[in-house]
């Protein structure tokens, strides 16, 4: 696996190592000595699936909060999405910054979303499959999210939604302490 830093700190784009032969490829997605030798965290708690049915479906921006902050490791199975991650660390060097990446079944890159970075993501193709890796157990108390469209974070989305959620829609603004 080969890890490059992205713009947030400690968020990663892993591109897995393909072994490749008559038969298609190989690749390892996760590997816990290879994340550790990175210094992330290693520890996997939980796997969900989400599948979007319609090209241009938002889901985001989410985040655990603490005490339950979670690690969440990222990669699109089927179609493709525009992943973004938004910074919330107030102590971070990167804190309310964002980035995104595309994740695609056919690039099969892997997002690696660090604790206190919200994360979201709008489909660019009809039946979309997304595949989480969690550190932490779900949490209903500390599920929480900032609105995709906040213009505290002016992130730039490649399209506006066609389908979003009541909730994802109706986070209220994020007020940036002086």
């Amino acid at each position: 696996m080969n890890f490059e830093s992205l713009a947030i700190t400690g968020a990663f784009l892993i591109k897995p190592e393909r072994l490749s032969d008559e038969r298609g490829f190989f690749a390892r997605t996760f590997c816990a000595q290879s994340f550790a030798a990175q210094g992330l965290n290693e520890s996997i708690r939980q796997c969900s699936v989400s599948f979007s049915a319609r090209k241009h479906t938002l889901r985001g921006m989410h985040y655990q909060a603490a005490p339950h902050e979670e690690t969440k490791i990222v990669r699109c199975t089927q179609g493709a999405a525009y992943h973004v991650i938004l910074d919330l660390r107030e102590n971070s060097d990167t804190y309310l910054k964002w980035t995104a990446i595309e994740l695609n079944s056919d690039n099969r890159h892997i997002l690696y979303v660090p604790e206190g970075v919200a994360h979201g993501f709008i489909t660019l193709a009809d039946a979309t499959e997304v595949f989480y890796e969690i550190s932490e157990n779900y949490s209903a108390e500390s599920a929480s999210g900032v609105r995709w469209d906040d213009p505290a974070f002016d992130i730039d989305w490649p399209a506006r939604p066609a389908v979003i959620s009541e909730r994802d829609s109706g986070y209220p603004d994020y007020l940036v302490q002086p």
